[in-house]
């Protein structure tokens, strides 16, 4: 195989670029097939429930295929069974392999930890380190490609929805984060949503400046279409006092007053965790809204943390807030949660021994792997939203990321066992 790097970059950005946005993985996938030499190449994209891969495809309808559609396009999902797939995106590493007569290459599409996809290609014979590498340089380059694209249709948030959504869903899906995973030098965050049959208004949110990172989650009360429009109206209310730059204290009384006052329903309130953490120090305050005890997780050990009590957003519209504050030393991770982690049927599992078991593996996979153990004791239909929030904390902020392609390599999960 003879390639230049810039020269296949320079062809999948033309492609990517002169290609309608539905075409555009499409057209890059056959820019790299002609460029690497490769048989076949496909992009599968990450499955909404975490679980599963789903193959895209644009081909006509002729029948009996098994595959959801929409016309004529087919979205084929993969579930994960622990195979190569899997730990290609566990792992961050790319897989090769000997298959049917030739060597299937499974290369993660990931930015900044969070994982987008995978690119899959067959190759004649098996690749050299250099081919490799190359092959996950543009992996990379893809995950930029579906970034740019996803805004201009609804394509992929399409084929990654593998069940229907409810209204209620729909306004939730718009409430939480663009990316649910977050690598910087100085913490890795990611965050995670197991809904309810009806949706019970959960939702969690970030955001990076300079030298702090601003994150929150929050509980509306009630379920259905007027919880989530609760919600919308807590949760933007502290966005649009977080961007004008006020502390905690003030977000909460911008958003008490907020939801007393516009609430859709009659009372509704919101509870809430909102932290701030300054990423030069490991200064991490913390302000609890009537919201579940976040954990701190320190030597292998999790341990509830204690903040100062206040009354929910909304609730009392004369409310006061104070807010606590803890040294996060390297290797900390803060876990926080919503009752729905913790009460009715989920209130069966050991959350701090669980998270004990977790201490190893990358938030991305741990929050999953939690949200699967609530699922086992309570599922599989949850009575309310499980939320969490997952945060561990390196130091280091004015160090820069050692990563390759869109991934720290040093601080990823293990393999998975055979």
């Amino acid at each position: 195989m003879e390639s230049s790097q810039p020269q296949v970059l320079a062809g999948i950005l033309d492609a990517a670029e002169n290609a309608a946005p539905v075409d555009a993985v499409e057209a890059v996938t056959r820019e790299l097939a002609s460029a690497l030499g490769a048989r076949t190449v496909s992009f599968l994209i990450a499955d909404l429930s975490g679980r599963a891969l789903v193959r895209l495809s644009h081909v006509p309808f002729n029948g009996g295929d098994g595959a959801r559609r929409d016309g004529d396009e087919v979205a084929t999902v993969l579930p994960f069974d622990g195979g190569p797939a899997e730990q290609a995106l566990r792992t961050q590493q790319v897989q090769s392999f000997a298959l049917a007569g030739g060597w299937t290459v499974l290369a993660p599409v990931t930015d900044r930890g969070e994982v987008i996809g995978l690119l899959e290609m067959t190759l004649p014979e098996e690749p050299a380190a250099g081919t490799l590498a190359e092959i996950t340089r543009t992996a990379h380059a893809l995950a930029f490609v579906v970034i740019a694209n996803r805004r201009h249709t609804d394509l992929f948030e399409w084929g990654q929805r593998t069940t229907p959504f409810t209204l209620s869903a729909e306004i939730q899906r718009r409430l939480l984060p663009g990316a649910f995973t977050c690598e910087a030098s100085s913490f890795t965050l990611s965050g995670w949503l197991e809904p309810a049959a009806s949706i019970g208004g959960d939702t969690f949110d970030y955001s990076l400046a300079r030298d702090v990172l601003h994150f929150s989650v929050t509980d509306a009360m009630g379920h259905g279409v007027a919880s989530a429009l609760t919600a919308t109206l807590g949760v933007g209310s502290l966005r649009n006092s977080r961007r004008g730059g006020v502390g905690l204290v003030e977000q909460a009384d911008t958003a008490n007053a907020a939801l007393a006052q516009n609430a859709v329903v009659p009372g509704g309130y919101v509870t809430a965790l909102l932290g701030r953490l300054e990423l030069l120090t490991g200064r991490c305050s913390l302000l609890n809204a009537g919201h579940v005890t976040p954990l701190l997780v320190r030597d292998g050990e999790a341990r509830d943390l204690p903040l100062p009590g206040n009354f929910p957003l909304g609730m009392f519209p004369e409310s006061t807030f104070s807010a606590g504050e803890i040294m996060l030393r390297p290797g900390d991770r803060l876990v926080v949660l919503t009752d729905g982690m913790r009460e009715r049927k989920a209130a069966r599992l050991d959350i701090p021994a669980r998270l004990r078991e977790l201490t190893g593996l990358h938030p991305r996979e741990a929050v999953r792997s939690l949200a699967d153990a609530v699922l086992a004791v309570a599922g599989p239909v949850l009575a309310d939203d499980a939320t969490l929030l997952m945060l561990d904390w390196h130091d280091g902020h004015d160090a820069e990321r050692s990563t390759s392609a869109g991934a720290d390599a040093a601080r990823t999960s293990p393999a998975m066992p055979d």
